[in-house]
């Protein structure tokens, strides 16, 4: 029996925390309004996880909506992915936490980390199971609590940052649905310019490293704009360019939600219209990995995403690493 070649997406799910702190709850905090928050990034309000509100939680959340909707049984699910940067331990992996959440016992399960850029790669991997024929059916998640990684010091960082997960379901499909093509990449040199410095081999988490605040995120805001824009830009050009289309047959653009300026430059540099892009930050920030699927969702929730539709994902995040996919809606 021949392999599949496509793997359409037949489900889709979202979960986020309880607790919404908007710009003015830190404003009471900070040295900061919500004109400066807004003007500066376009974001309004964000969700922070409590104590009861971890990654595998919302991941499982996430996961079991888009298996619900897709109408799949869990056991019936082959492979699961959890693209996170912060996962619940050092290992296991969450993915399978959340596999046992779930009850999935026979799936496979594995993290992967790729920071803000994890959706897309994450696509891209379970596309090729499902296309190979190693997988039947992928369930990829995407979720961050990145909330946990920042200092509530730092207006810099702490007003960007949300918590959240998105999830889809791939499904081995004929018709030439779901992922049509993707371009990733990294430069590794930049690995500086947004990162976590203690917690790992590298640096362990010392007292004294965790007095300097090197648990927290750190990044060059300047540099990552440039970057971000160049990588998001790039890689959808090569990504819609290896599907054999043109931005004309992009019906719409779910970019990362990290900031509005990056995605109206990144609209400039494509020339295409904001209309054409998909933006939630101002309800949710910066969600990580969870960003670019969260969006997806709540596109296809409001009537934005048809069948037949070419869509244009496409993100940016810490390693330095970046990403686009193609792809075509429907089941």
């Amino acid at each position: 029996m021949s392999s599949p070649r496509y793997a359409a997406i037949a489900g889709w799910g979202m979960a986020v925390p309880r607790r919404v702190v908007t710009n003015d709850e830190l404003a009471q905090r900070l040295d900061t309004s919500d004109e400066w928050i807004r003007t500066r990034t376009g974001i309004a309000q964000r969700h922070v996880a409590g104590p009861d509100e971890f990654t595998s939680v919302l991941a499982a959340r996430a996961g079991r909506e888009a298996l619900e909707r897709a109408g799949m049984a869990p056991e019936a699910v082959d492979t699961v992915i959890v693209a996170t940067c912060t996962p619940d331990r050092p290992f296991p992996a969450t993915a399978c936490t959340v596999q046992a959440a779930l009850g999935m016992p026979r799936a496979g399960a594995f993290d992967l980390a790729a920071a803000c850029s994890g959706f897309v790669y994450g696509l891209s991997v379970g596309s090729a199971l499902v296309q190979s024929g190693m997988s039947r059916s992928v369930l990829l998640i995407a979720a961050d609590i990145f909330t946990h990684l920042i200092d509530w010091n730092d207006r810099n960082t702490c007003v960007l940052f949300g918590d959240g997960a998105g999830a889809v379901v791939l499904r081995a499909s004929e018709q030439p649905l779901g992922l049509l093509s993707s371009n990733i990449g990294a430069w590794g040199e930049g690995e500086t310019l947004m990162a976590v410095d203690a917690g790992g081999t590298l640096l362990p988490a010392t007292p004294a490293l965790l007095e300097e605040r090197r648990q927290y995120v750190y990044m060059n805001g300047r540099e990552i704009f440039k970057h971000a824009v160049r990588g998001m830009c790039e890689s959808s050009e090569r990504a819609v360019a290896d599907a054999g289309l043109t931005m004309d047959d992009v019906a719409l653009v779910v970019p990362h939600q990290a900031n509005v300026r990056i995605i109206e430059a990144v609209a400039k540099r494509l020339e295409l219209p904001m209309e054409r892009f998909f933006v939630n930050l101002d309800r949710y920030g910066n969600t990580s990995a969870a960003s670019v699927p969260i969006a997806l969702y709540e596109a296809v929730q409001q009537g934005r995403v048809h069948a037949g539709d070419h869509v244009l994902l496409t993100a940016f995040g810490g390693g330095l690493t970046w990403g686009s996919a193609l792809i075509r809606w429907g089941a």
